[in-house]
């Protein structure tokens, strides 16, 4: 979590021969593309140096945060894909579509990773305006995409 003492992308990731052997997907939201998109970046970055070969990040879009769930669960059914990391955006706005939105998809990204027995990780800003947004996607809070790709390679250095 950012905040004013800690950055987002202050995660320090090693290089190991079981790194190269994964196979990662990423489900990413075209909608606050302006935001996913550097989500993606921090990502991809975080993952190949690593060590994860690029031909092994495998990326699927999908319209909107809501629909990370069933992007994640298709990743997450293929017996090849070691773990998934979900990135989305939702902005706060004058109604509570916010609130189930955020809602739903924090217990659909989880459920996904429970019935398909992986780490399917929760990428999803969830800020009152696009400047938090902003911030937290490459700005002066680092990139939370940096920070699912992180704890994607934590749980797997759990499991294996």
């Amino acid at each position: 979590m950012a905040s004013s003492e800690k950055n987002l992308s202050d995660v320090k990731i090693t290089k190991s021969k079981k790194a190269s052997s994964f196979k990662i997907g990423l489900v990413v939201s075209e909608w606050n593309e302006q935001v996913t998109e550097s989500l993606f970046s921090g990502a991809h970055k975080l993952l190949t140096e690593a060590g994860i070969p690029r031909e092994n990040i495998e990326r699927l879009d999908v319209p909107g945060s809501f629909e990370l769930s069933l992007g994640s669960q298709w990743m997450a059914e293929r017996k090849d894909i070691d773990a998934v990391i979900c990135l989305g955006c939702v902005i706060q706005g004058e109604t509570k579509h916010f609130d189930f939105i955020c809602d739903a998809v924090a217990n659909g990204i989880t459920n996904v990773g429970l019935k398909y027995n992986k780490p399917v990780i929760f990428g999803v800003l969830t800020t009152n305006t696009l400047k938090q947004a902003l911030d937290r996607a490459g700005g002066k809070h680092g990139n939370k995409g940096d920070e699912a790709a992180a704890t994607a390679l934590a749980m797997l250095s759990v499991k294996h």
